[in-house]
């Protein structure tokens, strides 16, 4: 029974800033293991990643697609930052999967690499910018959709494949220059087409390559056959958002929401451990000196003044007021009156002289105190 009192005193006789620092960096790290718990049971995967990510586990992603070509011989690599001329071998494929952007000078490295002879995998609504960059005529993307296509022609892409399953997310219509590899009747949801000595393969639906849809139907083999003979595949990740970053822009958003968690505790301790605007306030009342200490310092201001006899005066004027008081007496009583009250109430002769004689020494002064203490006893000062 004593540990959580024990316990409890420990904490109260932390300082202020040393427990709230605690508090805070408690509370950061229960909401950080908190996301990653919910995260854990209802989702089981990273579902906030940018879509067609092969960083990403979650549904959108394509990690299991990235995967499945490295299991299968082929050598994959996240193309971090900009689409350049240097990075980009003409023996590789190149995938650029639901980009948030493509720029004007990527664009011309990507023609560039096809013309040299690379493979390009491009799809989704907001690759039509870069085909448009590729083809005279490209294709033109539209929401409509279906869940199930079929080799459409002979191309090496759909060799042996019999269905591959979308979730409907679009497809191609005016199919310009390409020709179609994949569709249901009129919906056509995969292309091809010769750029220069490439090749350039379009997904309308990037879904079939997606984690959620890969192990359904032929979509494993159609993912693996898309790439060709390319022991390289390159997939394009700073048009998802993950640039050539170093140092703080490399470490995850998490993390850096705990750094500023962890930041903010600091600070917060250090305003509560500096000086107040103002005097602290005491943890107890503080109490009037004793009052032996008063007596202490008026016989010591008595002692410097070298003058006993006008330092007592004040006393024996008190003193005989009282005794007036006491014994029934007038104030303005003439000595004689004063003595013979004095006598009447029991005091020594040694106390009555000491109310009028000069205290010329220790015993006067002794005897004047003696005086006023048979006054003041029992009545109100």
């Amino acid at each position: 029974m004593s540990a959580p009192v024990s316990t409890a005193r420990g904490w109260r006789g932390l300082h202020p800033a040393a427990r709230v620092t605690i508090v805070i960096v408690l509370a950061v790290i229960a909401v950080n293991v908190g996301l990653q718990l919910l995260d854990s049971t209802t989702r089981g995967a990273d579902e906030t990643a940018p879509r067609s990510s092969s960083f990403s586990t979650g549904s959108t992603g394509v990690a299991a697609w990235a995967e499945l070509l490295r299991r299968n011989g082929a050598s994959t690599s996240a193309v971090r930052g900009s689409l350049d001329d240097e990075g980009l071998a003409v023996d590789s494929t190149l995938v650029v999967l639901d980009p948030d952007s493509v720029s004007g000078e990527e664009e011309r490295a990507v023609r560039a690499f096809v013309d040299a002879g690379g493979r390009l995998v491009a799809g989704g609504a907001s690759s039509t910018g870069l085909l448009s960059a590729l083809l005279d005529r490209s294709p033109d993307w539209s929401p409509d959709g279906v869940r199930r296509v079929r080799p459409d022609g002979d191309a090496p892409e759909v060799d042996g494949i019999d269905v591959v399953a979308t979730e409907g997310d679009g497809s191609w219509e005016e199919l310009g220059e390409t020709e179609p590899i994949l569709a249901d009747g009129e919906v056509v949801v995969a292309t091809v087409a010769e750029v220069g000595a490439g090749r350039v393969v379009m997904l309308a639906d990037t879904s079939l390559l997606q984690n959620r849809l890969l192990d359904r139907a032929d979509n494993a083999a159609f993912a693996l056959q898309i790439v060709g003979d390319s022991t390289i595949v390159r997939l394009a990740e700073g048009q998802h958002g993950y640039g050539d970053a170093t140092g703080l822009g490399a470490i995850p958003g998490r993390w850096k929401l705990a750094l500023v968690g962890l930041a903010l505790a600091s600070l917060v301790g250090a305003v509560a451990a500096g000086r107040r605007l103002g005097p602290p306030e005491d943890e107890a009342r503080a109490l009037p000196p004793p009052r032996r200490a008063y007596v202490d310092a008026m016989a010591e201001s008595l002692e410097r003044t070298r003058r006993p006899v006008e330092a007592l005066a004040p006393l024996q004027a008190a003193t005989r007021a009282r005794l007036a008081r006491r014994a029934g007496l007038r104030p303005d009583s003439s000595e004689e009156e004063l003595r013979a009250g004095a006598i009447r109430l029991g005091w020594s002769a040694t106390e009555v002289e000491a109310l009028f004689a000069p205290t010329a020494d220790d015993a006067a002064v002794m005897a004047a105190g003696n005086a006023l203490a048979r006054v003041t006893g029992g009545e109100r000062a």
